[in-house]
């Protein structure tokens, strides 16, 4: 709840104002999150233990209250449709670590290559957590002083329905980018992994290596001769659509009624025919009615 506001709410449930375009879980019922540090993030929020408004909450994220959700290093600021006009400010600050405290971080994951291999490839160590131990931190917020969040609505209770709606989106959020609670913690995902796979320096007193000579940007003096022409060869259609797409996963906070995936297969599938008689120098075959 927002300090400034001293009004009466007589703490009967509100009926939200329809919200448009609004963020909606892909979740339709039961918990949130399907991974495991999705599910601990969650686990924190209901360990506050605020009743019926985490139902609320609940139902906010799955009917698209939440209107704008904005993920920065060490917090999190959102907009919730509510029961009146002007949707509420909701923020969460999440404690940042400090750089000598990821040092320590970093050096415990450098112990075991496991860990730095499972973050080079995208994934979350179920054991994770027990490196930032050694540290003597903690990867999710642990204590009260840890966690600190805001909202701009007349409801006494912190965390309020608004403010566990944002909580349940992230959660889903993180099952797409487990990183994002590195964010939150201080170290963006490109940071991280470049720390992670950064040569170590040399030992003091040994002197470095020679230093490799560029590779000439001419085709001519790269291969010693003109390149041969390439040969495409036989093209296979690929054995499923919208390959990229299936890749990338859920689209952050995606919007539509219909997922990413849906919405923008037919397209592929259109564009594949066409794609492979530019391949075998076929020219564009007109394209099928209604692609």
């Amino acid at each position: 709840m927002s300090p400034r506001y001293w009004g009466y709410w007589d703490g009967r449930a509100s009926v939200p104002r329809e919200a448009k375009g609004g963020i909606k879980a892909r979740t339709k019922r039961g918990a949130f999150g399907t991974s495991w540090w999705a599910r601990r993030w969650v686990s924190v929020l209901e360990g506050f233990r605020i009743g019926a408004r985490l139902g609320r909450g609940r139902s906010y994220a799955r009917t698209g209250q939440v209107l704008a959700i904005e993920v920065n290093k060490g917090g999190v600021s959102a907009r919730v449709q509510g029961s009146r006009a002007t949707p509420y400010s909701v923020a969460i600050r999440v404690k940042r670590l400090s750089a000598a405290e990821w040092k320590r971080v970093l050096q415990e994951l450098h112990q075991e290559a496991r860990f730095v291999a499972k973050l080079l490839a995208g994934e979350m160590p179920r054991d994770i957590e027990e490196v930032f131990e050694r540290a003597g931190l903690s990867l999710f917020p642990a204590k009260a002083g840890d966690l600190k969040t805001e909202c701009s609505c007349p409801d006494w209770s912190n965390p309020c329905k608004h403010i566990a709606a944002v909580y349940y989106l992230l959660g889903e959020e993180f099952d797409r980018d487990p990183f994002l609670i590195f964010r939150l913690r201080g170290l963006d995902r490109d940071e991280l992994l470049g720390k992670l796979s950064s040569p170590k320096k040399p030992r003091a007193g040994r002197a470095p290596g020679p230093r490799a000579e560029p590779l000439p940007t001419d085709p001519g003096a790269f291969w010693g001769t003109p390149p041969p022409e390439a040969d495409p060869g036989p093209v296979d259609r690929a054995p499923a659509a919208a390959a990229p797409l299936r890749q990338l996963g859920p689209f952050p906070f995606w919007r539509g009624q219909r997922g990413l995936l849906g919405a923008l297969e037919p397209v592929y599938r259109a564009a594949a025919p066409r794609g492979e008689d530019l391949a075998v120098g076929g020219g564009l075959r007109p394209p099928e009615p209604g692609a």
